[in-house]
């Protein structure tokens, strides 16, 4: 049973992101170790992050029952860091836009998994009683396989210089709106004077992500219609 509950837990998390490489026509371009390459500058940027926040914000060390929610919001900004290291790396890549996409929202999402939710699942997954806390996990980690790839596509967006002027004030504000985020569980935590279940933390997560990524679906449409009729 345990064995059972921990392979559940393994293809649930990491099956997503197979089928997504395979299936996306990634393998025909031998875009493989691309991925791996965005992983690794995904691991650089968490590095720089860590030292930037140790550097300036030394006193955030405590449980975060007792961090203030402005606190939590300055140190949240510094995620603005990820959209350099994912325009970098997206730069670097050579091939068409879709490609670029892909490539970089799963190289850093499958690096995020690994980094964030490997350890975990191994760990706690294969322990002798069930708990649902580590099915949660693995459903977190698709959401974030959708939420990296939506950033990576904005991104996308926000360096063409054939944007169109009324869509790249849309595009800032989601990718604003993509690296706060992980606000919602303290701002759910504040307002309901608790700590949310873990139900209701991933529909907090899932519910902007998925509003998200319809609204940058159809600003993609959008450009590429506007783009087609010149």
């Amino acid at each position: 049973m345990t064995l059972f509950h921990f392979g559940n837990c393994i293809a649930l998390a990491y099956g997503p992101y197979f089928l997504t490489y395979k299936y996306s026509g990634l393998p025909e371009y031998g875009a493989f170790w691309k991925c791996v390459q965005v992983g690794g500058m995904y691991m650089l940027t968490q590095l720089c992050k860590m030292l930037l926040l140790a550097t300036f914000f030394p006193t955030m060390d405590g449980p975060p029952e007792n961090a203030s929610l402005f606190i939590e919001f300055i140190k949240t900004t510094v995620d603005f860091g990820d959209l350099v290291g994912l325009s970098i790396v997206m730069g670097r890549i050579a091939g068409s836009g879709h490609i670029k996409v892909l490539v970089t929202g799963l190289g850093w999402a499958a690096a995020d998994l690994l980094l964030t939710r490997a350890l975990p699942l191994w760990v706690g997954a294969r322990g002798l009683e069930f708990d649902w806390k580590y099915i949660q996990l693995s459903l977190d980690a698709n959401i974030s396989l959708v939420h990296h790839l939506c950033v990576a596509l904005l991104l996308w967006l926000w360096w063409r210089s054939d944007l169109a002027t009324t869509l790249r004030p849309l595009v800032a504000l989601l990718l604003a709106l993509g690296v706060y985020q992980p606000l919602l569980p303290q701002l759910m935590a504040t307002f309901l004077e608790k700590t949310p279940s873990g139900i209701s933390l991933l529909a907090a997560n899932a519910t902007p992500t998925v509003c998200t990524a319809f609204v940058a679906l159809h600003v993609f449409i959008t450009h590429n219609a506007l783009t087609k009729s010149y």
